[in-house]
């Protein structure tokens, strides 16, 4: 069975409506994306960093309840494990505030990666200099093995400053990259480049052949060296829009795991392979956003999973 292996942050996020504390989950990037691929039966892994505290306990326990491998946490004595604070506004768009102390460097184990398995990777995680002899340690592994490479960029403003200084890295990500997915104000943060085919020509093509950039409300739009197509998304009045970026990449990696596509094919995808794939991801995003979790619900997991089924 093909499996997807994920490298990033967690985190335990406490939502604010109104200035008043409504619930907390555990979250990160790249841990939403693999949640939601456990719930629909993917053979998942996850790799980070936890302290030994109660808040590092609750995202272990979750990881595993949701069917996601927590063998590849490293977990660091007397250190306090990540919390942010999520203040939705009146449109449940959410601000952020981090509360977050350094790990440090310690020896971790990296998951064995077989051919056209799918690595997740991005965020500030896949720049900070602190984590990034794991991240290419599994970058170069999944790259010797033949797995997907799917690079979030995931660039916020908070580290806006930070853009040139970390530019180099950016580079070296996307040529690891054989699918990039950015927002736009991923690339406007990174590049101050508003308008999506720009983007791919000038500053990803030349590193990766598949740019799919996302527009919040005004949909997504797939940039490839054969194919360019605007998908829009229908319009619904969301809970919440933390998750709806990293469920599209847990959608559109279900899609390829789903629909049987493999690293050498992804030079001949047709434009309906594409339809498909993102259609998975649109509907992935879609469901995170009716619900204040950071991750699609069990019940439409398992209708998921019947439909694949069947």
């Amino acid at each position: 069975m093909r499996k997807v292996i994920g490298i990033g942050e967690t985190i335990l996020d406490i939502l604010f409506r109104n200035n008043q504390a409504a619930t907390s989950v555990p979250g990160g990037s790249t841990f939403n994306s693999m949640i939601s691929l456990g719930r629909v039966g993917v053979s998942s892994c996850f790799l980070s960093e936890i302290g030994d505290d109660k808040a590092g306990g609750i995202v272990r326990s979750f990881l595993k309840d949701n069917g996601v491998d927590d063998n590849y946490l490293t977990e660091y004595p007397e250190h306090k494990s990540p919390i942010s604070l999520a203040f939705l506004d009146e449109d449940n768009n959410a601000t952020y505030s981090f509360y977050k102390e350094p790990f440090g460097k310690r020896d971790w184990e990296c998951p064995t990666i077989e051919r056209d398995d799918i690595v997740l990777f991005g965020s500030y995680y896949a720049l900070n200099p602190d984590m990034r002899y794991k991240v290419t340690a599994l970058l170069e592994q999944a790259h010797r093995a033949g797995a997907i490479i799917f690079y979030d960029v995931n660039f916020r403003r908070n580290h806006a400053g930070e853009a040139i200084k970390l530019m180099g890295t950016v580079i070296e990500n996307l040529e690891y990259a054989d699918i990039v997915k950015g927002s736009d104000e991923d690339f406007q943060v990174l590049y101050r480049i508003a308008e999506g085919a720009k983007v791919f020509k000038e500053k990803v093509d030349f590193y990766c052949p598949r740019l799919i950039y996302s527009r919040g409300a005004q949909g997504v739009n797939l940039y490839s060296r054969t194919l360019t197509k605007h998908y829009p998304i229908e319009p619904i009045a969301p809970v919440s829009t933390i998750g709806a970026g990293d469920n599209l990449n847990a959608g559109i990696i279900y899609g390829l795991i789903k629909y049987r596509i493999r690293r050498d094919d992804l030079d001949n995808l047709s434009e309906r392979d594409w339809d498909d794939v993102i259609r998975c991801g649109l509907e992935f995003a879609a469901e995170t956003c009716r619900q204040a979790d950071n991750y699609i619900s069990r019940e439409f997991a398992a209708k998921m999973q019947s439909i694949t089924a069947g």
